[in-house]
């Protein structure tokens, strides 16, 4: 009578660290960082670098905007002078374009420089952070190196 209880008293205790373990092993999984679109493209361009941005006028940007975490990415043309982002307009789902115009801090005027295919941030006085992205000018994927295969008993 008295292995049957302690058994009972040691499957119980058995039971309740499992659980006790399970549960903190739910509670230190980190939540995985959802990735926004700004941060899906600065990553590419880091990866594999971007062709200098000419001088032009270009009708295949992509304007980002962000606030906190949040991202809104959205097509549009941008013009570079000097190297230097002049102005750029957000595509309007009815095929027209709207020109982006902001109050900057520290910078009266667009005029940003250009690096690795992206804008410098652009900061507006109501705190959005605004970039202008040439994904054309992407370099291609470099190619990797081939793997030798694990050596065999012949």
């Amino acid at each position: 009578m008295f292995e049957v209880h302690y058994t009972f008293i040691i499957m119980k205790k058995i039971i309740l660290a499992s659980l006790v373990f399970l549960s903190f092993k739910f509670i230190a999984q980190e939540k995985q960082i959802e990735l926004n679109c700004y941060n899906k493209w600065s990553i590419k361009f880091e990866e594999r670098g971007a062709e200098e941005v000419k001088d032009g006028l270009y009708n295949d940007v992509i304007i980002t905007n962000r606030q906190g975490v949040k991202a809104v990415c959205n097509n549009g043309k941008a013009e570079v002078r000097k190297g230097k982002l002049v102005n750029f307009h957000i595509l309007l789902d009815d095929g027209n374009y709207e020109e982006v115009k902001r109050t900057w801090k520290n910078n009266p005027i667009v005029n940003f420089e250009i690096k690795n295919g992206i804008s410098a941030n652009m900061v507006s006085n109501h705190n959005e952070i605004i970039n202008v992205l040439w994904p054309k000018n992407i370099k291609p994927k470099k190619a990797k190196a081939s793997e030798a295969s694990d050596p065999t008993d012949e």
